[in-house]
């Protein structure tokens, strides 16, 4: 095989945690030949497969004992254009971060609220990321992904994705038996812009914008992440460990007799969201800090490593929290990071 193979490789680099964990093997490829190559490889045929992007999503509570598969599927190409609309596609090993960039850059729009996102391209779809009112389902025009059975590739649209909160066919019945290549975005040249979520209004206010582009609504989105969330580089994370939990309405309406402050937004047919980080903060957690691992200051949703924790204590972590939560408001909430 001309692919370079790392045996007992070190994932510390390649999860945003920063937890340190083995695999048993690590290979790299950067095109659907590259994969095929890899899955065919009888030496490695009987190990069990894990693709991982930037790792942005993953909390690793042991070493991996298999095959490890960094997707480094490269490009960004304009594959279609009219009056209205760009469809831009992008390699899933793309920097989720740099797409929007670029996208912004070229005037582009629909995708300058989910700036700063850490993670790559071929996540996105998978875990329907959203943030500040969009989420991915909103811009998603199609994927290419290696249907790992036979090599041969699929084209996705938005009804195959099956796109729920923070949820796709990839992440369940898709699991395991497709590697996404590529994604296209189908994006603006005359754009609605969307500020009302969050702070976005505010930070637009604070620096004196009162008729805000693209590129002001992207930074302020990236003004204020840097504000309330830690950056992986300096302290482990994941961003947002936990989902916001959507209840029914008489539930919500039970916990706002007690706590009227509760944050929640409509959900539909007598549900509502409500804001994890809030409820996780009401139950104590927010700054709390255990040695080389706690939840982080500003935003009760992130869990940390303030360096050399394991990812088990970590893990261990979230299940007080999770805990917590139930007993104190009888909602159950549901972890967003993928664990291994």
């Amino acid at each position: 095989m001309s692919t370079i193979l790392q045996r007992n490789a070190d994932l510390k680099a390649h999860n945003t945690f920063g937890i340190a964990a083995k695999a048993e093997v690590l290979a790299r490829f950067g095109t659907a030949h590259g994969l095929r190559q890899l899955l065919n490889a009888s030496e490695l045929a009987s190990l069990p497969r894990l693709v991982l992007g930037g790792g942005s999503n993953m909390l690793f509570t042991r070493d991996f004992p298999g095959l490890v598969l960094l997707n480094e599927v490269p490009g960004m190409t304009v594959v279609r254009e009219d009056e209205a609309h760009v469809w831009l596609k992008a390699g899933a090993g793309v920097l989720w971060h740099d797409l929007v960039v670029h996208a912004v850059d070229n005037g582009w729009g629909g995708i300058e609220n989910l700036s700063l996102i850490p993670g790559k391209v071929g996540a996105a779809p998978m875990q329907n990321i959203g943030a500040y009112g969009v989420e991915i389902k909103d811009t998603f025009d199609s994927l290419e992904a290696l249907r790992v059975a036979d090599g041969e590739v699929i084209l996705f649209d938005p009804i195959a994705c099956r796109f729920g909160y923070r949820e796709s066919f990839f992440k369940r019945e898709g699991k395991d038996r497709f590697v996404i290549l590529s994604v296209t975005f189908r994006l603006t040249k005359q754009h609605v812009l969307n500020t009302s979520y969050g702070n976005i209004q505010q930070e637009l206010q604070r620096v004196g914008i009162t008729r805000p582009t693209i590129k002001d609504v992207s930074a302020a989105v990236i003004a204020i992440r840097r504000n309330k969330l830690p950056d992986p580089a300096v302290v482990g994370n994941a961003g947002s460990f936990f989902k916001n939990p959507v209840v029914p309405v008489a539930l919500a309406e039970k916990i706002l007799e007690s706590d009227p402050d509760l944050v929640s937004y409509a959900a539909g047919e007598g549900h509502v969201k409500l804001a994890a980080g809030w409820l996780i903060e009401k139950a104590g957690w927010k700054g709390y800090r255990a040695n080389d691992h706690g939840v982080h200051d500003k935003q009760a949703l992130v869990l940390v490593n303030y360096g050399g924790a394991t990812g088990k204590a970590i893990y261990d972590l979230s299940e007080k929290v999770l805990r917590s939560v139930q007993e104190r408001f009888g909602v159950e909430l549901e972890r967003e990071v993928n664990i291994i």
